[in-house]
C-alpha cells in the first residue's frame, strides 16, 4: 500500500481498477483547512493524463510494472511480434499498443516492453536510435553554416526535420523521446 502523502514522480499505483503513474505532484498546506496532495497522474495503459487532488492519508495499492527487453521480430497485418531474449518466446501485440514506438523501431531492434500482471501494454524504443534517410530533397554541399531544416522521411516512414546538408541514404541519430534529429552518424 502507498499513502498519497508519500507520492513521488514515477510511482505507480492502482485507483478505480486502473494503473496510474505520478507525473508530477505537489504537497499543499493552505493557511486554512487541511493539507492535500495535488498530483498529475498518467494512466499507463491509455496514456491519458489527469490532474487529481488527494487527501494525504488516502491509501492505494502499489502497482508493479515489469519491464522486459525484447526484440521486435516482424509484423503480420495488425499484429506485431516481439521475442523475449531469455526464453525466445514470441508475443503478439496490437498496433494500438506499439503505434508510437513504430516511428522509431525496425525489425531486430531491442525495445523495452512494459507488463502489468503479466499482460503487455506498452512498447518503448531506446532513447536514441540510428535510422537511414529514405527520402529527402538533395543536400547542398557546404550548406552547414546557414540555419535551416527540411523534412526527411526515415526508413520507418516517420517524417522528421533535418539540416539542409543531409542526403538520401545517410544514417542519422534520432532522439525518440522528442522525435528530433540529433546528429549524422559517420
Amino acid at each position: 500500500m502507498i499513502v498519497a502523502g508519500d507520492f513521488r514522480k514515477g510511482v505507480t499505483f492502482e485507483m478505480d481498477g486502473k494503473v496510474y503513474m505520478i507525473v508530477d505532484f505537489q504537497h499543499v498546506k493552505p493557511g486554512k483547512g487541511a493539507a492535500f496532495v495535488r498530483a498529475k497522474i498518467k494512466n499507463v495503459v491509455t496514456g491519458q493524463v489527469l490532474e487529481q487532488t488527494f487527501n494525504p492519508s488516502d491509501k492505494f495499492q502499489n502497482a508493479t510494472i515489469e519491464r522486459k527487453q525484447m526484440q521486435y521480430s516482424y509484423n503480420d497485418g495488425g499484429l506485431y511480434y516481439f521475442m523475449d531474449m531469455d526464453t525466445f518466446e514470441t508475443i503478439p501485440l496490437n498496433k494500438d499498443m506499439v503505434e508510437d514506438a513504430l516511428n522509431f523501431i525496425k525489425e531486430e531492434m531491442i525495445v523495452d516492453v512494459e507488463f502489468y500482471k503479466g499482460e503487455a501494454f506498452s512498447v518503448e524504443p531506446p532513447n536514441f536510435v540510428e535510422l537511414r534517410i529514405a527520402e529527402t530533397e538533395p543536400g547542398i554541399q557546404g550548406d552547414t553554416s546557414k540555419a535551416g531544416n527540411k523534412p526527411a522521411t526515415l526508413e520507418t516512414g516517420y517524417i522528421i526535420q533535418v539540416p539542409l546538408f543531409i542526403n538520401n541514404g545517410e544514417l542519422i541519430r534520432v532522439d525518440t523521446r522528442t522525435g528530433t534529429y540529433m546528429e549524422r552518424v559517420k
